[in-house]
């Protein structure tokens, strides 16, 4: 069984891209780069926010029943 055939874990993914070299990037290349990291992190933002809103939905559900 290899490496790559085990499931990765999820901090590789952006521990990868942390280590990434920005040096061979053109300046379009790095503002299409802040641009798209810009996006997941609105997404994540987003995520974030609505299972803040779920679990407080849940507790006061329970805390009424």
């Amino acid at each position: 069984m290899d490496d790559d055939d085990l499931p990765r874990r999820q901090g590789d993914a952006l521990a990868a891209l942390t280590r990434q070299p920005l040096d061979p990037l053109s300046l379009d290349e790095l503002d299409e780069r802040i641009a798209v990291l810009q996006a997941e992190i609105e997404r994540v933002r987003a995520h974030k926010a609505a299972a803040g809103s779920f679990k407080a939905s849940a507790e006061a559900l329970f805390r009424k029943g």
